[in-house]
């Protein structure tokens, strides 16, 4: 079992991904995997998520499928049984905790605010999630947590484009990021299964000057 600590610094971007179907999530996590990107986090804002995460986990012996989303200790249980690596949560609560601790599944929590950031250290966290990362404050407030939170390192997700990674990536607090602009809707929509796999090209080789 990989912990968080070891999957963010996999890659320099874990893409985001909602699939409207699961033959969609293989054409997808394949296109990415061909591109270089080897840590996928497959949401469940839709019903494919989780047979997607099965079926993507199958692709390759170095991929690590990650379940993102996660809001209750139910799903936090379904995930693992689906074969997702590790969790992510837009949020942390105890409950969604102590379930990922009961099923052993490394979890990578959601913080935005510096109560958050507290219980996180308090339950043992020293890598959040960030989010959502621009609409709370982006560069700025991730460089004000350095001051008070100096161990602490940071996945930003939430409003993140190709562009502003570079800057994210600079930060020494900041170990990867998080983002959809690896999956863009007309591309999906159009099956440009090629494009996804330039995208996830151009991600994978962003410079980390921190890790």
């Amino acid at each position: 079992m990989k912990p968080v600590s070891e999957i963010v610094r996999i890659g320099p971007v874990i893409p985001v991904l909602t699939f409207e179907s699961v033959e969609q999530g293989e054409h997808v996590a394949r296109a990415l995997y061909e591109g270089g990107v080897t840590v996928l986090e497959i949401t469940l804002r839709t019903a494919a998520g989780l047979q997607a995460i099965g079926r993507a986990s199958q692709l390759a012996p170095d991929i690590v499928v990650g379940v993102g989303t996660l809001t209750t200790a139910t799903q936090v249980e379904q995930a693992k049984r689906a074969g997702a690596t590790f969790g992510v949560s837009p949020g942390l609560t105890r409950e969604i905790h102590r379930a990922a601790q009961d099923v052993g599944l490394p979890l990578l929590p959601g913080v935005m605010t510096p109560s958050d950031i507290l219980l996180a250290l308090e339950l043992g966290y020293d890598i959040v999630k960030f989010f959502p990362a621009q609409q709370a404050g982006g560069l700025d407030m991730l460089q004000a947590f350095s001051g008070p939170f100096p161990a602490l390192r940071f996945c930003p997700t939430g409003g993140i484009t190709q562009e502003l990674a570079t800057s994210f990536l600079a930060l020494p607090n900041v170990v990867c990021v998080g983002g959809s602009w690896l999956t863009p809707r007309a591309v999906l929509a159009a099956q440009n299964w090629a494009e996804v796999t330039r995208l996830a090209r151009a991600a994978s080789q962003l410079a980390r000057p921190n890790t």
